[in-house]
Parts: structure tokens; sequence; C-alpha cells
């Protein structure tokens, strides 16, 4: 079997761990390769509900093993916590099914600091940020002042490279922004309160990957977010601070070397965004509200309430293309049940002329959606397991898009529970 991505077509949000929880009975690894903790992953299956932030979402199969890789940003104090929580509710995490890059790099207290400073300082012009420190955790990476995982196996060189950061990152706390500046003696706190307990998870998972591809292990990459919040693809600068396609699978987990034969797009079947930036196809008041509630369209990660429109056909096309997808997975399709017509997104008006083609971000202010309607099911499809039971308004709305994005679609989902799936193969 083909190595396979999971990725996100819009702005986040559209279901990928409730498609990497399914799948995941097909696969021996699966890979978290970009990202951090600033989003979240809900999965409803036989153990409850979990909202998971890092760790990757095969993590309740047995036998799978979870790997979060190089191009993470890894926080050890929100991963303890995480950890902590799902063995509380019976979900065992050992060396043996979670293993983290030694080239990952620790996302440090001060960053989730700066992230809030800056939102702060930006006031009106915010990125609309979680404030779990990601863009100030890839700023220094790319600077080349993070800590690496396995570094914490080298106290001394460790504690040289820190002392070192930390006299750097005091001057922009005190002096940029006017905040407290922090020391060695809260900087031990940390490494003893988070980081010696993820020791025992971090290995070389490079040399693991390329043994499980050299054996024949099926591996599944999980992204994080989707292509709209893409860092060279998406709605600059409204996007996150990583790589969110497929393309960086191979790079952000530590098998450079990966094919990936199947990458499916995971696609919401009405429009979600949370955060600032365009959105061109947002619905506002009751409209908005109402569907909001059926959707229970409230952040993972942070509770708020998502912006919400119909499907954007432009946004998701553009989205499909950049993933390079091979197969789309439609969710939460028994959402617009209540619907007697159903608004569908089919191009942007610019400047008086339509287009069906995605804009450099910075026209995006001026588009405005163009809405076509096609008719509602108007009936109850959450216990509907087969292409067929469907009825011809639901299954007509399915091939719109399917037409529209030039992909197939070979997953339909009716809810978020495990087997309310509609396979189309």
């Amino acid at each position: 079997m083909a190595n396979c991505a999971i990725v996100g077509v819009n702005w986040g949000d559209e279901g990928k761990g409730r498609m990497v929880d399914l799948l995941t009975e097909e696969f021996d690894v699966v890979v978290r390769y970009q990202g951090g903790g600033n989003a979240g992953h809900t999965v409803i299956n036989e153990h409850g509900k979990f909202a998971l932030h890092l760790l990757p979402s095969g993590i309740f199969r047995k036998g799978v093993v979870n790997i979060l890789g190089n191009g993470v940003a890894l926080d050890p104090e929100n991963l303890v916590l995480e950890i902590e929580d799902l063995d509380c509710k019976g979900i065992s995490i050992t060396p043996e099914n979670l293993k983290i890059s030694d080239r990952a790099s620790l996302l440090m207290p001060w960053h989730r600091d700066l992230d809030a400073l800056e939102e702060n300082r930006l006031k009106d012009k915010k990125y609309g940020s979680t404030k779990q420190g990601i863009a100030p955790f890839y700023s220094d990476k790319f600077q080349k002042k993070t800590v690496l995982a396995g570094e914490l196996f080298y106290p001394k060189q460790l504690r040289e490279h820190l002392a070192g950061l930390l006299e750097w990152k005091n001057l922009i706390l005190t002096k940029v922004y006017g905040a407290k500046a922090y020391t060695m003696d809260m900087l031990e706190e940390w490494l003893e309160e988070s980081c010696e307990k993820i020791k025992p998870f971090i290995t070389d998972t490079g040399a693991f990957l390329k043994q499980a591809q050299k054996d024949g292990k099926r591996i599944l990459f999980e992204a994080q977010l989707g292509s709209l919040r893409d860092l060279d693809y998406g709605i600059y600068p409204y996007t996150t601070s990583s790589n969110t396609t497929a393309a960086y699978a191979p790079i952000g987990s530590g098998l450079p070397s990966a094919k990936i034969g199947r990458v499916i797009g995971v696609v919401k079947a009405y429009s979600t965004c949370v955060g600032e930036g365009p959105f061109v196809c947002e619905m506002f008041g009751r409209e908005a509200e109402t569907l909001r509630e059926a959707g229970a369209e409230y952040g993972a990660k942070t509770g708020r309430p998502r912006r919400v429109g119909p499907i954007d056909l432009v946004a998701t096309r553009y989205g499909a293309e950049v993933q390079g997808c091979t197969e789309i997975a439609l969710t939460k399709l028994d959402v617009l049940s209540y619907m007697e017509q159903i608004p569908v997104c089919v191009a942007y008006e610019i400047n008086g002329r339509q287009t069906e083609t995605f804009p450099f971000p910075a026209a995006l202010a001026d588009a405005r959606p163009v809405i076509r309607t096609v008719p509602g099911w108007k009936r109850d499809i959450s216990q509907v397991r087969t292409w067929e039971e469907l009825p011809k308004e639901a299954k007509d709305y399915v091939l719109l898009i399917e037409r529209a994005l030039e992909c197939p679609v070979t997953y339909v989902s009716v809810g978020p529970e495990r087997e309310s799936i509609i396979l189309r193969k």
C-alpha cells in the first residue's frame, strides 16, 4: 500500500483528525510533520471524545506507532499535559507507541509570552494568533536559536546553549516589549517539570522511519491546519508559520526519501475559519449563527466561535491543487440537512469581474462571493452508510463538489463518530 498524507484543503478545522483515526487501521505508522499545539484535531471513537493538539491522531489504535517529526513545534509542557490527560482516560502512551524526533526543536516558555506580546502590540492589526508561541518558535528556528529535543541528553552543552539563548531572548523581552526577563532558575524548573518527562519518548525517528520503509511498513502523514493557512501558499500574513502541504511531509517527518502515493484532502461540506484574515464567503447574522450551532463550530483549542459560510469552490479548488490531492474526504455533510436551499460560492467578483481563480492575497479584500443555491434534502442522513441510501439531492451536492475540484470524493462523513462514514470507491 502506498504512503498516504491526510491534509486540510481549506482554512483548517476540516475534520482531519476523524479521518486519520478512521484510516489508521490500514497503516503501521502515523507521523505529525508540522505545526504545534495551536490547533486541535477532534476525534470521537469507542474511547470517547478527544481534542488532540500535539499527539498524532493514530494514538488510539493498538499496534500503530505515532511519531512527532522534526518539523513539529514541540511544546514539552503542553505535550506532558496531553499525555497525562489521555492516560487518565485509559489511553496508554509509551515509548512503543509514541516516538519524538531528536531533531524536533523545543518550544520554549518565552515563545508563548512573545506571541501574546506581539498580538497586543498589533492591536486591531493582529493576525488572530492562538498565542501558543508558534510564530516566535518558527522565527527562532530559522534563526537557529532553538534547542533540539536530542540536546536534553547532553546536559552540559544544553545549559551552555540555554545561557546564550537566555541572554539574547531577554534583550527582546525587556527592551522591545518591556516584559519580565527569564532566569536560568525558571528554565531549570521547566527542564525538570516538563522536559524530563518527555525524554523517554525521544529517539532517532529518522532511523526508525528508514527501517520502516525498508520493511514495507505503511506510513500515514498527518497535517495540521489547511492549504489557506500555509506559510507560502496561504492567505499571507494570516497564515500559520509552517508548511501545511503534503509536499512538506517527507521533510518534516524525518524521512526525506518518502514517496507519497495518496493525498487525501479533507474538505468540510461548508466553510469555517478561526482567526483573522480574508474569508470571502463569510455569512453573518442569524444565518451564520444557525449554521454555527448546527455544526458546533467552536475552536478545539481556543473555544472561539468559528466564522462560517457556504462551501467556497474557488478556495477549495485552489487548496486541492496546492495539496496535490488524489482524492477528497468530504466531512459534516449531515450538518446541512436542515437547509431547504444550500448556498454555494461558485466564483468571486473583483472590481466588477467574475473569476473562478483564487486571487493573490492582497486582492482578497476586494473579492465578493458569487452565490448560487442548490436544493437541500431536508432529512436526517446521520445513519446512512452507503452511497445508494443518500437522498438524490445529497448525492448531487457531493457530485457538484467533485466536478468543481476535478478530484474524486471517496469518503463522505455524515457524523463525527468513526463509523459514520460512506465509502465511495
